[in-house]
């Protein structure tokens, strides 16, 4: 009686693996294929005959031979479980991804976890692999987290030219500030603005003014390093946060600013639109007693290049 009972437990268990909405394969010692089911028949297109006592690397020659018997061999050691997460690594069988809500992937996401498989004298002679499709799951969080990047980028630039704003740029040379004090770095402000930036916007009009903010922004996208940073300070003005540089450098890139600008032309509807900028430079080689001064002396420095006739460069001295 506890014979029949035993085959037809034995039977519930084999429809359970066949039908289950997971991966399983059961790998000897050797990594050769014991056991296949539904799932993997359907995923992979090959039939449990076809991938019965084959290598499990000759079955998929995309898997990190060196990591997986790694992973396993560590499993038998230790006679534990092991678990690998998308997040960690995306897949381990490169298997096409057939749902249809999340058709943007083209492979499927996929968890695994690596368990032993004891025989009857107690030692371990197989191990288990359970494959989860995870592709929902991941491409949802995947997508969540690509919006969550979009609106960061969106609450610190401007909308008009894609610099940072006010907020944005302010908070960096706060940090920038603090890394001086701490480590005596130098760090140099560029300020500028658009000379009779209202004539502009009077004789064109404002869509013309708004090229010529955005074609600004880009001149100076071209002109800085990868570790300068560039925001809108509002309206017409614009900031350039130039870490580790000195006088010297800040005047050099203000003056190539001011260059560029003048020889730059504008072309929107029928009209060509010539402008300046005039500009203020200040570092925090002076002893300060705190970030929004280096923004005061750039301002100051800005002004005089205003009064002293615009389209020049100014550097902030005591």
């Amino acid at each position: 009686m506890s014979d029949s009972i035993e085959l037809s437990e034995m039977h519930w268990l084999l429809a359970i693996v066949q039908n289950i909405d997971v991966g399983v394969v059961v790998l000897d010692r050797e990594y050769r294929v014991d056991v296949w089911n539904t799932f993997m028949e359907n995923r992979s297109g090959r039939l449990p005959e076809e991938a019965r006592k084959k290598s499990f690397f000759e079955l998929f020659p995309e898997v990190d031979e060196k990591w997986f018997r790694r992973k396993v061999e560590n499993v038998a050691t230790l006679g534990t479980p092991s678990f690998t997460i998308w997040e960690q690594r995306p897949y381990l069988l490169r298997f096409k991804n057939y749902q249809p809500i999340t058709g943007l992937e083209d492979f499927m996401y996929q968890n695994t976890t690596l368990f032993p498989l004891k025989g009857l004298d107690g030692r371990i002679q197989q191990i288990c692999l359970i494959i989860y499709d995870v592709t929902d799951v991941a491409t949802n969080r995947r997508q969540l987290q690509t919006a969550n990047r979009e609106l960061q980028r969106l609450s610190s630039t401007d909308r008009l030219t894609g610099l940072f704003n006010r907020g944005h740029w302010e908070e960096m040379l706060r940090q920038d500030y603090a890394r001086h004090r701490r480590y005596g770095t130098n760090t140099a402000l560029i300020m500028f603005d658009i000379d009779h930036f209202k004539k502009i916007n009077d004789t064109y009009g404002h869509q013309a003014g708004d090229s010529v903010i955005q074609q600004t922004a880009d001149i100076i996208r071209q002109a800085m390093r990868d570790s300068d940073i560039a925001g809108r300070y509002g309206g017409e003005e614009f900031v350039v946060l130039l870490p580790d540089t000195d006088q010297q450098g800040a005047m050099t890139l203000a003056e190539r600013l001011r260059q560029t600008v003048e020889a730059h032309e504008v072309r929107h509807e029928a009209h060509s639109i010539r402008f300046t900028i005039s500009l203020g430079v200040a570092d925090l080689s002076l002893p300060t007693n705190g970030y929004a001064q280096l923004i005061e002396w750039a301002d100051s420095a800005l002004y005089a290049s205003k009064s002293g006739g615009r389209n020049q460069v100014t550097l902030y001295r005591h």
